[in-house]
């Protein structure tokens, strides 16, 4: 059955392969286009460069009028990312707007990476890091990149 949100979808899906964002991939799983599983890649000139995060994203019958559950699989240590993976970035809460795609949520995603914001913390350690004690910040950071390495077999890149 192909419902607005579905249709929409496997139109998101077709934009992503034709014309892919820097650094970010995503595809529906195997049997669910309402589940989708995503790879951003730590942008360059950041703390986070080199590393691979895995995500999921989960749509309801109600996208696009309503943003996915959008999570990271990886481990994150970053302001606005919570211990379970969730994302505190407004256009996924209430900023969100239907003209968003896929691309627009990874890509976005991509930058909060780099450019996080301190003052509405998901994860207060990692917050009160970035802004007492960057350099420790970024070490920690870069214990994920690490560990990112790690989590991604060869086989498994969505790419």
């Amino acid at each position: 059955m192909s419902t607005p949100a579905r249709r929409r979808l496997m139109r998101d899906f077709k934009r992503l392969q034709e014309d892919p964002p820097c650094g970010v991939s995503a595809a529906p799983t195997d049997n669910n286009i309402m589940l989708w599983n995503a790879v951003i890649f730590g942008p360059e000139d950041t703390p986070f460069e080199d590393g691979t995060f895995k995500l999921t994203l989960e749509f309801t019958e109600e996208y696009p009028n309503k943003p996915p559950t959008v999570r990271f699989v990886s481990k994150m240590f970053h302001p606005n990312i919570y211990a379970d993976g969730k994302i505190c970035l407004d256009i996924l809460q209430n900023r969100w707007s239907p003209t968003y795609d896929v691309s627009a949520i990874l890509t976005s995603i991509q930058s909060l990476l780099d450019e996080p914001n301190p003052n509405s913390p998901a994860n207060s350690v990692a917050a009160q890091l970035y802004q007492e004690n960057k350099r420790e910040y970024e070490k920690k950071v870069q214990a994920i990149v690490e560990q990112s390495w790690a989590e991604v077999p060869e086989e498994d890149h969505v790419l």
